[in-house]
């Protein structure tokens, strides 16, 4: 009995590093990659290290692609990249077959994840999941839905095959 916990907390101690080492492989090719982004108005403020880009923002990176309205950045000294940033207004997250949409978002660069709130609801292929606050987590195929006061989290989950019509559902 003794042996066979200690294997099955060596497997899942493995498995667990595995899992975080290949998270921060993911973290880290993104992060090499440019960070492109068009809008119809930018504003910088050096002293304060922060880009406000407003007016159909979108920005990209790798394969993740996010729309809003304004866009506000905040640099890191460190790093020299974005340590976080925080989207306002009509936000849509494409990454794959994962999207996402809010009203609001803050990005947080060295945890991999994008909070959303203000009616957000996060779909994979005819999937779909809502809630008060949803955390996007960007280097994993992983969502955590919380509800707010007088709602409830809300999924609605499409056997394969069963009446469904195949197609995505759009955000």
């Amino acid at each position: 009995m003794i042996r066979k916990s200690v294997f099955f907390t060596l497997l899942f101690l493995s498995f667990s590093a595995l899992l975080f080492a290949e998270t921060r492989k993911l973290r880290a090719s993104r992060s090499n990659e440019p960070v492109k982004i068009k809008s119809d108005q930018l504003v910088t403020d050096n002293n304060r290290k922060m880009a406000t880009f407003t007016g159909s923002v979108v920005a990209r990176q790798g394969d993740l692609t996010i729309y809003s309205d304004r866009m506000i950045i905040s640099y890191s000294d460190e790093e020299g990249g974005i340590s976080s940033s925080e989207v306002f207004g009509s936000v849509k997250i494409i990454q794959g077959e994962r999207r996402a949409q809010a009203d609001h978002g803050i990005y947080d660069a060295k945890l991999g994840t994008i909070v959303l709130d203000g009616n957000p609801k996060v779909f994979q292929n005819s999937d779909t999941v809502s809630g008060n606050v949803i955390t996007y987590f960007l280097d994993q195929e992983k969502s955590e839905v919380t509800s707010g006061q007088g709602s409830r989290v809300e999924a609605i989950i499409h056997p394969k095959g069963k009446g469904n019509d195949g197609k995505p559902a759009k955000p």
